[in-house]
């Protein structure tokens, strides 16, 4: 039993188990749907979630998962009926004295490091510059490192940046922010620790409904002792606590399970926020959108139409100093695992019941449970080697010295994959991720069948039919975007035929900032929104798909194929992309 609890749970008995999940509670009650929102709300209507007042608990671990409790308890002759809204905004007016405020106190364990310096404050910063925390919050940093409040919100102030569109009171902002940051230095595995954590907690809380958000950003061997420590010693006894956890989840099926068993000694499942910051990119959120509200496009999401589908991630940068972690996982594990099938599964899945977080998440699960084991012919792996360019070298991935020289540990795959049910059945879906390659870029590419006896094959120059293909592409970063390949006349007396683009710029379409990912899932956490997280079925669903290829790869030896610093990646993957008769849209001339 987790060890958890909630105002209700302590109010009926110190031994009563965790109530029913959160999710339950929104299914039964129509008024609490409005937390499962249309993916393309904008920001500032996002935030009006954080006005409504939650009974809950969660915590929130490393890569971004969080557990979430209702308040309803379950006693030894059966559960509790399920509250109304009315009724539970009334416990929250109550268990504050008449006032109907609560409080968040959102800790993040391993606040000195990178992630949290770059990311995790920066994003809570921007939360609260647009007004989307609580009026009440309380923010902690907690790590090994001994440090003062002072010395920590100096290091936080370095990281902050104000939205493009609210500038002139940025610094009054900053200021506000800042006081609201505190530091406690601590052991992850100290019981004692973690108390002194709980009594500073409390006294910022003042006694109001307090709800604690803890944020894991530190390594995933130490996830479990800091889940335990803040599960027993610093979870909230009035209302909600969650974790959110930081990928890696393991290494491989038996390591996953392993790592979700343990931390389920201390959590509920959906006390757990996996987080998967990829989810909450703009333009994978944007991404069932697309297709659900434009009619032009659910009918054509299928093998009738759609004749490959490409998944394509890249880097032109090294581990540049990480090679240490990264030689420990490799490229399939750091990216195609998780941010690269996450978004498959999200592109292929059938249309869901609704937009509620268990509705979307049965139907990304279908996929993967569908997909085809992966043959190890039908990957290339490949890494990146020293060269030069005018003058300047460029160093290869076993020249960083946190790398063994011998190192076999892929930076770049490529992979063809393939779902075996009747949408997609025989529809090739590759994937290509990959360091120190030629740009920066995450994108969707979307490939559709060339037109039956298409009559203006003359007119388009060539026999290369696939010069003519329409393609829809979604540009994830940078500049985002969407555009669709479409055959066009060229104006004059003639008749000739030319490929144009029907493009959606964002940064010209939109003049508001697009919030960063981190954004989005703190905020969700925080509402106890889980549709942007990963649940543990779709964990060990995705492992079981790639598992079987990373043995294969690991006991053979594989060696990857070579390519230099700044290319365009290993040839293999060109031959691999031929194979199935396609050709990478990214590497064409009006890419």
């Amino acid at each position: 039993m987790s060890s958890f609890s909630t105002s209700l749970s302590s109010r009926t008995s110190s031994s009563s188990p965790f109530l029913s999940n959160h999710s339950s509670l929104i299914n039964s009650d129509p008024s609490r749907r409005s937390l499962s929102f249309p993916q393309g709300i904008n920001l500032d209507d996002l935030c009006v979630r954080s006005k409504r007042k939650l009974v809950q608990s969660s915590v929130a671990v490393g890569d971004g998962a969080v557990i979430t409790k209702s308040s309803s308890p379950e006693l030894k002759g059966g559960p509790l009926s399920i509250p109304s809204q009315e009724a539970e905004d009334k416990l929250v007016i109550e268990s504050n004295g008449g006032k109907e405020h609560s409080t968040v106190s959102i800790t993040v364990v391993g606040a000195s490091g990178d992630l949290a310096k770059k990311k995790i404050f920066p994003a809570l910063f921007a939360l609260y510059y647009e007004g989307c925390l609580p009026e009440h919050f309380t923010i902690y940093g907690y790590a090994r490192s001994k440090m003062t409040d002072a010395e920590l919100r100096d290091m936080v102030s370095k990281t902050l940046t104000c939205r493009i569109d609210k500038r002139e009171n940025c610094g009054e902002k900053m200021e506000e922010f800042l006081k609201r940051c505190f530091y406690h230095t601590g052991q992850y595995d100290s019981q004692e620790h973690f108390v002194a954590l709980d009594k500073k907690l409390k006294e910022h809380e003042g006694g109001r409904l307090s709800n604690r958000l803890f944020y894991l950003s530190i390594p995933p061997n130490i996830f479990v002792d800091a889940v335990k420590c803040a599960s027993s010693s610093a979870s909230s006894s009035s209302g909600w606590t969650r974790v959110i956890v930081e990928k890696p989840f393991g290494r491989d099926s038996k390591t996953s399970a392993a790592l979700t068993k343990s931390l389920k000694q201390y959590l509920e499942e959906d006390q757990i926020f996996r987080i998967d910051h990829y989810l909450g990119k703009e333009l994978v959120e944007n991404l069932s959108v697309l297709r659900f509200s434009n009619l032009i496009f659910e009918p054509l999401w299928s093998r009738q139409y759609i004749q490959n589908v490409q998944f394509i991630f890249s880097e032109d940068f090294g581990t540049e100093g990480r090679g240490g972690y990264f030689d420990h996982y490799g490229i399939i594990r750091d990216i195609m695992q998780n941010h690269l099938l996450q978004i498959l599964a999200l592109f292929a899945m059938e249309t869901p019941v609704s937009l509620d977080a268990e509705d979307i998440r049965n139907e990304k699960v279908k996929v993967l449970r569908s997909m085809r084991p992966i043959q190890l012919e039908d990957v290339v792996i490949g890494q990146y080697k020293s060269t030069t360019k005018g003058g300047v070298t460029y160093p290869g991935y076993t020249d960083d010295k946190t790398v063994p020289k011998d190192s076999l540990t892929p930076t770049f795959a490529a992979a063809a994959l393939f779902i075996d049910n009747a949408r997609w059945d025989s529809v090739p879906f590759l994937m290509k991720a990959g360091k120190a390659l030629h740009t920066r870029s995450a994108e969707i590419r979307v490939q559709f069948r060339h037109v039956p006896g298409n009559l203006y094959n003359r007119n388009s120059g060539g026999t290369n039919l696939d010069r003519t293909t329409n393609e829809l592409v979604i540009r994830v970063q940078p500049d985002e975007g969407i555009y669709l390949k479409i055959n066009n006349k060229v104006p004059g007396l003639g008749m000739r035929l030319d490929q144009s683009h029907l493009n959606l710029l964002y940064s010209a379409r939109y003049s508001k900032e697009i919030p960063d990912a981190y954004e989005r899932l703190l905020l969700d956490a925080i509402e106890g929104e889980r549709r942007l997280f990963i649940r543990s079925d779709e964990l060990d669903a995705a492992w079981a798909l790639f598992t079987p290829l990373l043995k294969e790869i690991e006991e053979k030896k594989t060696i990857p194929e070579f390519y230099p610093h700044g290319s365009r990646g290993p040839v293999g993957a060109h031959y691999l992309a031929a194979k199935h008769n396609v050709q990478w849209g990214d590497l064409s001339l009006d890419q």
